[in-house]
């Protein structure tokens, strides 16, 4: 396999189970990449034993100590070099990161607390959000993370027709919006469509084989696919910065209203 351009790619997943469909799929991801010739970062949340619970634990230094304001002391932390190391060592990883992957099983609808964890004390304001101290001026497609791409590997219990666009569950893009549209094209990074494995309660051999061969290939594109087309605040679309303007998606409302047709 023939390398364009050598890129950093950071893989960050969260389950304690090393046989879990989770670890198969960042080994599998990693594997791929450095077969590519991609220098490949890692963060296992579990195996490092992260921290995940943002507190006042995670600001050595309080500006004020009477009350604790996490936007305050996140941006101070982050500009002044008061951020705890382990923090500090996970924004190096991704700020080299040229791409970032996250795998992790589908929880109770969301990441499980600990990737939240990681999202909660490594976005840090400056960085993340309040990007230039220009309050939200750079959000929605510009911002600290800009330029660099996303993925979610996402392992599912339930099957596909629960998470179909009429399932009972709902539509999974739409259960992970927050996380697509919030956590990283809030901060800039272009998002692809997100990978998912269903039905891994039961997953048997040939159901894991036939998600292998098609995980293999949507890494193997992770610089080529499209990604989802966010509409980003500043391109015209939200004349003031917080509602569409009138003409843009007339009909419709909710979450699809976000995303241009690029029909």
């Amino acid at each position: 396999m023939q390398l364009i351009n050598r890129k950093n790619v950071l893989i960050v997943h969260a389950h304690p189970e090393r046989t879990s469909v989770t670890h198969q799929l960042s080994d599998i991801a990693s594997e791929v990449l450095k077969a590519q010739g991609h220098e490949v970062l890692h963060s296992d949340l579990y195996g490092m034993g992260w921290k995940a619970v943002f507190d006042d634990q995670d600001f050595p230094q309080r500006v004020n100590q009477d009350r604790l304001s996490f936007i305050e002391e996140s941006g101070n932390a982050f500009s002044n070099g008061w951020q705890t190391p382990d923090v500090v060592e996970e924004q190096r990883k991704i700020l080299a990161a040229n791409a970032v992957i996250l795998i992790f099983p589908l929880w109770w609808y969301s990441m499980p607390a600990i990737m939240k964890g990681w999202v909660d004390r490594v976005w840090a304001f400056g960085l993340a959000y309040g990007y230039r101290g220009a309050g939200n001026t750079y959000r929605y497609g510009e911002g600290g993370f800009a330029g660099k791409r996303a993925l979610l590997g996402v392992s599912v219990g339930g099957s596909a027709q629960d998470y179909s666009p009429r399932g009972i569950n709902g539509p999974l893009e739409q259960l992970l919006f927050p996380i697509t549209h919030g956590t990283l094209f809030f901060p800039g990074m272009q998002v692809l469509p997100t990978f998912a494995v269903y039905g891994t309660a039961g997953l048997e051999a040939k159901g894991m084989a036939e998600a292998t061969m098609a995980w293999r290939s949507r890494v193997e594109r992770l610089f080529e696919d499209e990604p989802i087309a966010f509409r980003s605040q500043n391109g015209g679309d939200y004349p003031d910065r917080h509602v569409l303007a009138d003409h843009v998606a007339p009909n419709q409302t909710g979450l699809t209203a976000h995303i241009a047709d690029v029909s």
